[in-house]
């Protein structure tokens, strides 16, 4: 029986800074539209400048008012993270909504990032932890700032692998994609029960898409060849539009109603289509020491210490 569903129409957000990781496309470039349109300003954190300015551009052209702009972060660079969020920080403005986005799923072969991670726990986790941590003195500036972390129904089978977490040992491309995905949903209910603790101030909520069609089938598993014929129709059957798709993640970043820490997802058989509804959270991402484990690790792999960045606010 489907969960009750959510209303994922965004409130008013004119005034609001909200940052997209992977806004040039897919899930990204659809959440930019639907905040755009409620009055928001939109950075557009991107890792292919060339591919961000077509994508600003037809935003434009479909809302000549929407107030965007490109920041260069490439989440498979610590580097260019650490220059990205310093960016921002030295604005000295308020960072209202995060929506960490950008992923790349299930790539063939084991590759690196620039820092010598595993290519996906590099890039879905690593990075956007890095850059969340970075970005915590803006998000702080915030009366009511919302981290969204942006999960997948893969992170079900996600295993912690705490000996192979750059999958040096051994690869498995689904593997490591859902071992990413279950990081990214993990780091979420952490990084709210570190917000709790800390009096941080800063709400942290996942989602996720169900079956979307995205850019994600063509540059992950089937590393850029394009989908057609026979494969495409049966994914237009099976899987969402990405309008239907960003639902969860625009109740997870705006609704008055997301819980903090919570999960949100399609309420429909398998969470694979519908509307937003709370989402089931696996074991493995229920495992209070599981959860303190991969934060200690994922800052010890990254060098970004939270509590270097992190102060009490009050409100």
């Amino acid at each position: 029986m489907p969960r009750t569903a959510l209303d994922s129409t965004p409130p008013d957000l004119t005034g609001r800074l909200i940052v997209i990781t992977g806004a040039n496309s897919g899930l990204g470039l659809g959440l930019t539209e639907r905040f755009a349109a409620a009055g928001a300003e939109i950075v557009m954190a991107v890792r292919n400048r060339e591919k961000g300015e077509r994508a600003a551009e037809g935003v434009r052209g479909r809302n000549p008012d929407a107030n965007l702009r490109l920041l260069d972060c490439d989440l498979a660079d610590l580097g260019s993270v650490r220059a990205a969020a310093q960016a921002l920080v030295d604005e000295g403005r308020a960072v209202d909504i995060l929506i960490n986005n950008a992923g790349i799923m299930a790539v063939p072969e084991r590759r690196e990032t620039a820092d010598g991670f595993e290519l996906q726990f590099g890039s879905n986790h690593l990075g956007p932890f890095a850059l969340t941590g970075l970005l915590m003195p803006a998000l702080q500036k915030a009366q009511a700032a919302r981290v969204v972390s942006t999960s997948s129904i893969v992170a079900r089978i996600g295993r912690w692998q705490w000996s192979n977490l750059n999958a040096e040992r051994r690869y498995s491309a689904w593997g490591a994609y859902a071992l990413s995905k279950l990081a990214n949903l993990a780091f979420a209910r952490e990084l709210q029960r570190r917000s709790d603790l800390g009096g941080w101030g800063v709400t942290s909520i996942a989602a996720h898409p169900g079956g979307t069609s995205t850019n994600l089938q063509i540059t992950g598993p089937r590393d850029g060849k394009p989908v057609g014929g026979a494969m495409q129709r049966r994914m237009d059957q099976v899987m969402q539009s990405v309008d239907e798709g960003i639902r969860p993640a625009l109740v997870a970043a705006a609704s008055p109603l997301a819980e903090p820490g919570g999960y949100y997802g399609p309420n429909g058989t398998f969470e694979i289509r519908g509307a937003a509804a709370p989402a089931w959270v696996p074991p493995a991402a229920r495992d209070a020491a599981a959860l303190v484990r991969l934060w200690e690790e994922s800052e010890r792999l990254t060098g970004v210490r939270y509590a270097e960045f992190a102060e009490t606010v009050s409100r």
